[in-house]
């Protein structure tokens, strides 16, 4: 009984760990056009048909500015931090990874559990301020021609790290709570005659 309470906290840092890496390869941004983007498009679509000089092509173009003008703000493809951040998602997925092997080992019994305590929180305190700095300062992508938006993989992300460490954190059964337990157990064996196994 008195290993249960520090195995609960191994296991929330374990799955934040998981949640952590899987998250590199999950949707971080949405990319879309800005309004100067749209114009940008609108003025390329007015200068090809203009130098084509074909009627057709350019009512064609005069009803695309319509649709077009539509989109902007809307989302129309995603990314994930695999794709937008080079270095940082192999720094998130190292410390999703040792969280995993740390967290799984110390619940194996293959490790302490009060060892592992450190090194877990330090992953979990490494991975957080990364992935809270790329969802504050966005990548800039090339030109003005689009932006980026908050997806749900950042906030998983940020959700694993502080899990990692929330887990690491878990506080560990206090002695009077053990002291309680014995308590409890040498008064049912006076009641009873029965003493339980230890």
């Amino acid at each position: 009984m008195a290993g249960e309470r520090p195995r609960y906290g191994l296991f929330v840092s374990a799955l934040g760990a998981v949640v952590l890496a899987i998250s590199v390869f999950l949707p971080w941004y949405g990319v879309s056009f800005t309004p100067h983007g749209i114009a940008f498009a609108q003025q390329v679509g007015n200068q090809v048909a203009s130098q084509l000089g074909n009627a057709t092509l350019q009512s064609y173009m005069a009803s695309l500015h319509a649709n077009l003008s539509g989109l902007a703000g809307h989302e129309f493809l995603s990314l994930s931090a695999h794709q937008a951040l080079k270095t940082l998602n192999v720094v998130l997925l190292i410390a999703g990874g040792l969280g995993c092997v740390i967290a799984l080992f110390a619940l194996a019994g293959a490790a302490s559990a009060e060892a592992n305590r450190g090194p877990l929180a330090l992953l979990g305190a490494l991975a957080g301020p990364c992935v809270l700095y790329r969802m504050i300062e966005l990548p800039s992508p090339s030109g003005e021609m689009f932006a980026l938006s908050l997806r749900e993989g950042a906030w998983l992300s940020l959700l694993g790290a502080i899990a990692m460490i929330a887990g690491a954190l878990w506080p560990a059964q206090s002695g009077a709570a053990g002291a309680r337990q014995a308590d409890v157990q040498d008064a049912w064996s006076q009641l009873s005659g029965w003493t339980p196994e230890t």
